[in-house]
C-alpha cells in the first residue's frame, strides 16, 4: 500500500483579510467505504491535519490577487518562487486512536502547544523581535497567531534582507495588505530596511513612496539597481523622512525633489528636505554639482557620510557649507582630492562638528589639521588613519586645541613619533580609543606616557609597530579595560 500526500494552496477570507494554506489528501490503493469518507471528512476538519506552510512575503496575496479564483488559490502561484516556501507536512492521524501509543503521542503533542496560553501582549512582544519574513511565516500558523501577527503595533517597520528575495512583488503585497484600513495609505509604517536585496528596483520604492506618507526611516544599502527618479519621489512623497541610506547604490547621483514637487512647495518653504542623517558611502559617481543640489535642498543635515565618493573635490565641501551650518558628524574617507583647503571649509563648522573621518586623503597635512583644531574646539572623534602628511606638530596642535577628543586614529602617519604622543597624552585625559597601526616611529616609551595619563583608554591598536613586551604590560597594569591589538607573539 502507498500513500501520496498531495499539498494544494487555498485561501480563508475572514473580515477581509487572506491568508494562505495547504491541505492534505491522502490516496490509498482500495477504494474507501462511506463510514471511511465520513470519518476522513471530520478529521479535514481538525487543525492538526492541515498542512502548514510558510511562504515567503512575496506570496501573500491580497483578497483580490489574480493568485486566487473563488476563494483559492491557485498550486501555480504556490510553486513559481522555488525555494521561497518552506511546507510542513503532517500525516493525518488515524480514524480511531486504539493504540496506547498513539495516544500517549497525542498527549504529548497537546503539552507541546503552552505557548498558546500566553496572552496576547505577550505574543506580540515575541513577534517584535521577528523579521518581517519570519513574521509573515507565523501568520501562517492558526487563526489566532494571523491576527496577532497583523497588529499595527508590529508593522511599523519592515526589514527584508537577502539577494534572492523578490523584495518589489513583497513590498507590493505587504503595503497592499497593511492599507486595508485606509485604503491606498499606510500610516502606521515608519521604517523600510531592504539592505543588501540585489532584486530591489525603481518600482519597489514607488510603492513605498506612493503608500507610505509617513516614513521616516529608509535604509536601500547595497541595491544598486535603484536610480535618482526613484528617490526623488520618496523624498518628495515622504516629507517626515529624516533617515536616508543609499550607501553602494552606485546610480545615485544626487539627492533633491522631484520637478512637480518643487513647483507646489511655496517660496517661504524653499526646496528644502527634512533628512537629517544621509549616508551616500560608495555612490562613486557623486559629483561637486549632485553634493552642492544636495545641500541646497537638504539644509538640515546632522550627520553625512561620503566614503569612496571619489570625485568629490574642495569645492564641493565649499556648497556643503554654505548651506548645511548644523552637521555634527561628517565622513570624506578616500575622497583623494579633499586637500588643506577643504579642512578650512570644514572648519567653519566650529564647535557643531563632533565627528570627522579624513582618512586616506593624501592631500591632507599638518594645515588642514591646524584649521580644524583651531575652529572645531569640542571635536570628539577624529580618523586621520593615511594622512601621511600629519606630523607632530599638528598632533600636538590638535592635542592642545581639541582636549575633549576621546577617538583618535592616526593609524599609517610615519612622521608620527613619541612627541606627539606625549602632548596627546599631557592635554588628552579623557581619550579612550587610540590607533597607532604601522606608525613607524612610535616606541614603548611614548605608549608608556600615553597609559600613564590616560586612564580610561579602553581600546589601543600598535599592529605593526616596534613596540617591546614591556611596555605592552606597562599599559595593561595602567589600563586594565584597555584591549590592546598587537602583532608582538611575545605577548598575551
Amino acid at each position: 500500500m502507498s500513500t501520496d500526500l498531495h499539498c494544494t494552496a487555498s485561501s480563508q477570507q475572514s473580515k477581509g483579510s487572506s491568508s494562505i494554506s495547504s491541505d492534505v489528501s491522502s490516496s490509498t490503493d482500495h477504494t474507501p467505504t462511506k463510514a471511511q469518507k465520513n470519518a476522513a471528512t471530520s478529521e479535514d476538519s481538525d487543525l492538526s491535519m492541515r498542512t502548514l506552510s510558510t511562504p515567503s512575503p512575496a506570496l501573500i496575496f491580497p483578497p483580490n490577487s489574480p493568485g486566487f479564483q473563488n476563494g483559492r488559490g491557485s498550486s501555480t502561484s504556490s510553486s513559481s518562487v522555488t525555494g521561497e516556501t518552506v511546507a510542513m507536512v503532517h500525516s493525518p492521524p488515524p480514524t480511531r486512536l486504539t493504540h496506547p501509543l498513539i495516544r500517549l503521542a497525542s498527549k504529548h503533542q497537546k503539552e507541546q502547544a503552552n505557548i498558546d496560553r500566553l496572552p496576547d501582549h505577550s505574543m506580540i512582544q515575541i513577534f517584535s523581535f521577528l523579521p518581517t519574513n519570519q513574521l509573515c511565516r507565523c501568520a501562517r500558523v492558526c487563526r489566532r497567531w494571523y491576527n496577532l501577527a497583523w497588529d499595527p503595533r508590529l508593522w511599523r517597520t519592515i526589514r527584508l534582507t537577502g539577494e534572492t528575495i523578490n523584495v518589489d512583488r513583497a513590498l507590493k503585497v505587504l503595503t497592499r495588505r497593511l492599507c486595508q484600513d485606509t485604503p491606498n495609505v499606510c500610516l502606521m509604517l515608519e521604517t523600510v530596511i531592504v539592505s543588501g536585496c540585489r532584486r530591489l528596483t525603481d518600482r519597489g520604492l514607488y510603492t513605498i513612496a506612493q503608500c507610505c506618507p509617513e516614513l521616516r526611516r529608509l535604509e536601500v544599502s547595497g541595491c544598486y539597481n535603484i536610480s535618482n527618479e526613484a528617490v526623488f519621489d520618496v523624498v518628495s512623497l515622504c516629507p517626515n523622512l529624516e533617515h536616508l541610506d543609499v550607501s553602494g547604490c552606485s546610480k545615485v547621483t544626487c539627492i533633491s525633489l522631484t520637478r512637480e514637487a518643487s513647483i507646489k512647495l511655496s517660496p517661504l518653504h524653499g526646496k528644502q528636505i527634512s533628512i537629517r542623517y544621509l549616508d551616500m558611502t560608495d555612490c562613486f559617481v557623486l559629483e561637486d554639482e549632485g553634493l552642492h543640489t544636495i545641500a541646497a535642498h537638504c539644509t538640515q543635515l546632522t550627520h553625512l557620510y561620503l566614503r569612496r565618493c571619489v570625485r568629490i573635490t574642495d569645492e564641493g565641501l565649499r556648497y556643503l557649507m554654505i548651506y548645511c551650518t548644523s552637521v555634527k558628524e561628517l565622513s570624506v574617507s578616500d575622497c583623494r582630492f579633499v586637500s588643506d583647503f577643504g579642512m578650512r571649509e570644514i572648519a567653519k563648522l566650529e564647535s557643531r562638528l563632533r565627528y570627522l573621518s579624513i582618512a586616506h586623503c593624501g592631500r591632507i597635512t599638518d594645515v588642514g589639521i591646524r584649521y580644524i583644531a583651531k575652529y572645531c574646539s569640542k571635536l570628539r572623534y577624529l580618523n586621520a588613519r593615511g594622512c601621511e602628511g600629519i606630523t607632530d606638530h599638528g598632533v600636538e596642535y590638535l592635542a592642545k586645541n581639541c582636549t575633549k577628543l576621546k577617538s583618535l586614529d592616526i593609524g599609517k602617519c610615519p612622521l608620527v613619533s613619541d612627541t606627539g604622543l606625549e602632548f596627546l597624552a599631557l592635554n588628552c585625559f579623557n581619550l579612550k580609543r587610540l590607533s597607532l597601526k604601522s606608525c613607524e616611529s612610535i616606541t614603548g616609551q611614548g605608549l608608556q606616557i600615553v597609559a600613564a595619563n590616560c586612564f580610561d583608554l579602553q581600546m589601543l591598536n600598535v599592529q605593526d609597530c616596534e613596540v617591546s613586551v614591556d611596555a605592552l604590560r606597562f599599559v595593561k597594569r595602567h589600563c586594565k579595560r584597555c584591549i590592546i591589538e598587537h602583532t608582538n607573539p611575545a605577548f598575551f
